[in-house]
């Protein structure tokens, strides 16, 4: 009797251990959300004051006089519209030139057998590591040379193809057992029919991944737009917001009520494919 009471004693202390253990880390993961959440909080409070009053010390994270007139002005002072039209036109045509060529190539480097596969895929992937930087003069005298200048098509042909997207995608599919392939193949499917048949639909995590990432890249894609891009008809929203800013001046109560409204669709897709987001994250990379 003494032993069995000593026993849940022990099981008890393991108990509160465990109890605190994880009491602990969840309080560091609420103060590091709430932390990051501050800059957003920041920036919906200023959308909704004077620019005198942006850079008030203390700060007033509830204006007294919310002034709403700023989500009205953004819509006359700048054509804002057609800026949203044209980064929701680049975005949505990027995200789908990305999710067809990365899972298309990911699929003949995962399952498919030919001479040279494997340094072909290092060769690609390594050209992760040269940073943008280092060849985006090169490629705006291409895309000069080609006609393409203050065009979307230059963007989209730059952004339609992504390394990342491959080795991403390419990990995912060899999780996939070889089984699945060899059986449709004795079924009669081609190798097209297997990947749109058979991987696609299994790969819903790893392209929704892809998806959030592509869009979201994107849409808050400055330098590019910035580069390619001079007409005011053609540009997108991130370089629009510039136009709130002159050279004596800047309308920040402006700028963070635009900085909202450019920030809801990011958060539409994360939110719509937060769930496949957190499987692809967890699947990606795993064998078996």
């Amino acid at each position: 009797m003494a032993q069995k009471n000593g026993n849940n004693r022990i099981l008890a202390g393991g108990g509160q251990k465990r109890f605190w253990y994880h009491f602990g880390i969840y309080l560091f993961l609420i103060v590091m959300a709430l932390t990051m959440l501050v800059p957003f909080v920041w920036m919906l409070s200023s959308s909704l004051k004077l620019n005198k009053d942006v850079f008030t010390f203390p700060m007033n994270w509830i204006p007294e006089s919310p002034r709403w007139k700023n989500y009205s002005d953004i819509w006359t002072k700048i054509p804002l519209g057609t800026f949203i039209l044209n980064t929701v036109k680049l975005s949505v045509i990027v995200t789908l030139l990305q999710l067809l060529s990365s899972s298309f190539a990911a699929y003949a480097f995962a399952k498919l057998r030919f001479p040279g596969r494997r340094g072909l895929f290092l060769g690609y992937i390594a050209t992760i590591a040269v940073p943008w930087q280092a060849y985006m003069v090169p490629q705006f005298i291409l895309m000069r040379a080609m006609g393409l200048n203050n065009t979307h098509l230059a963007i989209i042909c730059l952004q339609a193809f992504s390394a990342f997207g491959v080795f991403m995608m390419k990990q995912f599919y060899e999780s996939i057992p070889d089984e699945l392939r060899e059986a449709a193949w004795i079924d009669g499917l081609s190798e097209y029919g297997i990947w749109m048949r058979i991987m696609l639909p299994l790969s819903k995590p790893a392209l929704s991944t892809l998806t959030i990432i592509t869009f979201v890249n994107t849409w808050n894609d400055f330098l590019g737009p910035m580069i390619y891009l001079t007409r005011t008809e053609l540009k997108t929203i991130q370089i629009g917001l510039r136009m709130f800013i002159s050279q004596y001046s800047s309308e920040y109560g402006l700028i963070m009520a635009a900085s909202v409204v450019a920030l809801i669709p990011v958060l539409v897709i994360f939110l719509s494919l937060q769930r496949y987001f957190v499987q692809g994250v967890a699947s990606t990379g795993l064998k078996g």
